[in-house]
């Protein structure tokens, strides 16, 4: 048995998988593109104390490293297979879901992108895609899978998203997906970009923005960047720090979209004044659903 944890930023899926992982002798795989690099701990937001319990995929790789859907696909599953193979069980949690399903269900990924689409934007590949492909759930940094999906809608004349809806799971699987009152969800994440700024999120961008890295890994997750235009004098630190909580907020929204359309997910509310009450709901279905 496979446990997932996930939904949008800053609504305690670090927490959960904590009490979970105690209670179910369970071990804990990342499942955020983000956290897989060394550095940026307070940008990525990477959990400070882990309890005693054994991580899996954090820290991984360096900032100068690619590291791609198809490598965590790799990299998950022979975690997950070692986990069960101690009779343990394993517990991904994070909140890039397409990482969530490479691992779990039968996708098939290229090791490398074709040399037709050679010298084309990602941003022009990705249009592309949606001219045949409205519903793709792939993102448009990811060239390789938008490649892919351009190459199947040529050699089939129909989505990939089609296709999708057949992936077979691979692992006895259950599916959590934590959520919030929008409003209070965005309170929470402004006080949390707060927080990181107290905590030194300036100085670690400055670190990273001196060593003049401008990888994937640096210019993926919300804040280095934003961050890099007050270092380059275009912004005031006020308004790179505003521009942080907005983007956290929207992406907060996007992953929303994302889970309700391409996970099945059992939602439970995040009651922020008593996680306890929280982890103990959320404990009495997962031991339900094993005893099925």
């Amino acid at each position: 048995m496979v446990i997932v944890i996930t939904g949008p930023t800053a609504v305690g899926k670090s927490d959960l998988s904590l009490f979970l992982a105690h209670k179910l002798n369970g071990e804990i795989i990342n499942a955020d593109s983000t956290q897989i690099y060394k550095g940026l701990d307070i940008a990525t937001n990477k959990i400070k104390d882990t309890e005693g319990i054994k991580h899996y995929l954090f820290n991984e790789k360096d900032l100068r490293e690619d590291y791609t859907v198809f490598d965590y696909q790799k990299d998950a599953r022979r975690a997950i297979d070692d986990i069960l193979s101690r009779g343990k069980i394993p517990i991904l949690v994070g909140g890039t879901g397409l990482y969530i399903n490479a691992a779990l269900y039968d996708y098939k990924f290229e090791d490398k992108a074709n040399d037709e689409y050679e010298g084309v934007s990602n941003d022009e590949l990705y249009k592309m895609l949606l001219e045949v492909d409205p519903n793709t759930s792939i993102h448009l940094n990811n060239r390789v899978r938008v490649i892919s999906a351009l190459n199947y809608y040529k050699a089939n004349g129909k989505p990939y998203s089609e296709k999708e809806k057949d992936f077979k799971l691979l692992y006895d699987t259950i599916f959590i997906g934590l959520t919030a009152d929008r409003d209070i969800l965005y309170y929470k994440i402004n006080k949390r970009v707060d927080k990181m700024v107290e905590e030194g999120l300036v100085k670690e961008a400055r670190e990273v923005y001196d060593l003049g890295l401008r990888s994937k890994a640096v210019m993926t997750p919300i804040g280095p960047k934003e961050l890099f235009d007050y270092f380059d004098g275009n912004i005031s630190l006020d308004e790179a720090i505003d521009l942080i909580k907005s983007k956290s907020r929207k992406y907060a929204k996007r992953q929303y979209t994302w889970f309700r359309n391409q996970m099945k997910l059992k939602w439970f509310e995040t009651n922020y004044d008593d996680f306890k009450k929280t982890e103990e709901e959320v404990l009495k279905y997962v031991n339900k659903m094993m005893s099925k």
